[in-house]
């Protein structure tokens, strides 16, 4: 059966050049990178004056970032590349490449945290766990503000350039904000007089960490197997090609996502009594009309059925 566009149908996708696709990504990440880095050194530095743990941990968390920041500039480079001989189809999948290379940053530095938290609880030397200064809870409310900033920035870019590197990126920048939030309960209940509770606010933090990781990690595996596009995006694209000149109806639509953009088959009727060169322009017009129209569609091919339902299709 035919998928007909519905009637006065009017959907807007946003259209991002691929050129300022990549300077703002890198410009968003750069941001990223330089807060980050001043973060982590200020909350390390607390952390240790103030013998807080959690707040090591913390620093730790942010100073992790500032390595998915470069890599989330690596892959948005490389997955801007023209396509060549080695990689007919283009380089997108390499910014899901480098969404899981952030996944496994995230998990590796949760598991850390995790790990030297256990080591504390476990540990026979009371001593181990040290009562955190005054100090290390100013750095905490700090660095909520201050990652909860960079995530709902980065957030912003990421869902307007439909970046799957950048909402990794604004991902790690919240569950910093979320582990900060622990350290900050944490060491408030150790000075409260309960020591243990900096600990258990570090082990908080590293499965908030695993947590946000497995969810960077599917979503990029999601975008690397070929799923189809939403079905808003499928209608648009089948409004579109009904609008040309000569094309009497709209038949099969097939899309697939690549990395961040869009590959389409589509089926159009026209007129069975017109000359194979005909049927190519008409193809030809509607291919190039999608394309325009929609910068997130890569290629497009158009394939033209007669109007009297024959079997056989004449391709673009």
């Amino acid at each position: 059966m035919n998928r007909k566009p519905k009637p006065n149908q009017s959907i807007s996708f946003e259209q991002i050049p691929r050129r300022e696709f990549e300077k703002t990504a890198v410009r968003v990440s750069m941001v990223s990178i330089i807060g980050n880095a001043v973060l982590s050194m200020f909350k390390f530095l607390v952390g240790l004056f103030a013998h807080s743990g959690a707040m090591v941990s913390d620093a730790v968390h942010s100073a992790s970032d500032v390595f998915s920041s470069i890599i989330v500039i690596i892959g948005v480079k490389l997955s801007s590349k023209a396509s060549d001989k080695d990689h007919p189809y283009g380089h997108e999948r390499f910014e899901c490449v480098a969404a899981i290379v952030l996944s496994v940053i995230l998990l590796v530095s949760g598991l850390f945290i995790g790990h030297t938290a256990i080591e504390q609880m476990t540990s026979d030397n009371p001593k181990a766990i040290a009562i955190p200064g005054v100090l290390a809870l100013f750095a905490a409310a700090i660095s909520i503000i201050c990652k909860e900033a960079m995530y709902w920035y980065t957030r912003f870019y990421a869902k307007r350039l439909e970046s799957g590197a950048l909402m990794a990126d604004a991902w790690h920048h919240r569950s910093d904000a979320l582990s900060s939030v622990g350290a900050l309960i944490g060491i408030a209940g150790a000075r409260m007089g309960f020591p243990l509770l900096d600990t258990i606010a570090s082990l908080i933090i590293c499965l908030f960490i695993i947590k946000a990781a497995y969810d960077i990690f599917r979503n990029a595996v999601s975008q690397m197997v070929d799923r189809s596009c939403s079905e808003e995006m499928e209608q648009a694209i089948m409004q579109c090609a009904a609008e040309q000149d000569n094309v009497i109806g709209v038949g099969l639509i097939q899309t697939r996502v690549f990395g961040n953009r869009i590959y389409a088959d589509i089926e159009i009727c026209a007129d069975s009594g017109i000359t194979l060169a005909q049927s190519h322009e008409i193809a030809q017009q509607v291919h190039n009309a999608i394309e325009e129209r929609f910068v997130k569609i890569k290629h497009i091919k158009v394939y033209v059925r007669p109007s009297d339902n024959a079997d056989v299709l004449l391709s673009d």
